[in-house]
């Protein structure tokens, strides 16, 4: 019977270590480096060691910058400021340079709108000079062929003289 009772009492000690560990990590708000809410907010900043990656994704060895990046973020996220605050703050302090990608007003949206409505005016230029030259051509084409024909013409009519002047003298 003593053994039953010590099987019992290690098994909800079991239960309660697990009910306590549950406990713990909801006091730590679940912010983990891992997860997917600071993945969404750490891959909206650009590691700025020169890897050319966000800090989410650095992972250029001794990157001291996205280590201490990554820090500051769950320290932010812990105080409860959720993505576009942490954004908001980012850009005021370090510039619009930080970001992976540009906001969606003002010159940065002109600034990546533009170059795509360029090469597409530019393509569409190009199109209409193409087919205005094909155009251009065939109607060469066509006054080459009729300046064919009537060359055909003429050497039959040329020929049909030359005949019938062979016939009178000979």
């Amino acid at each position: 019977m003593n053994k039953k009772l010590s099987i019992g009492l290690l098994m909800i000690l079991f239960i309660f270590q697990g009910a306590f560990a549950v406990l713990g990590a909801d006091n730590n708000k679940g912010i983990n480096i891992k997860s997917k809410e600071f993945k969404a907010v750490a891959s909206q900043f650009m590691c700025t060691c020169g890897c050319g990656q966000d800090h989410y994704a650095c992972d250029m060895a001794g990157c001291k910058n996205t280590e201490a990046f990554k820090a500051e973020l769950v320290d932010m996220m812990e105080k409860g400021m959720d993505k576009d605050e942490i954004r908001e703050y980012y850009v005021k302090a370090l510039g619009e340079e930080i970001l992976t990608a540009p906001e969606k007003k003002g010159f940065s949206l002109a600034a990546w709108v533009l170059p795509f409505a360029a090469i597409g005016g530019a393509g569409t230029g190009i199109f209409f000079m193409i087919r205005k030259w094909v155009n251009k051509n065939a109607g060469r084409a066509e006054m080459v062929d009729d300046h064919q024909e009537s060359d055909e013409v003429e050497e039959e009519i040329l020929s049909s003289i030359i005949e019938e002047e062979r016939k009178k003298y000979l």
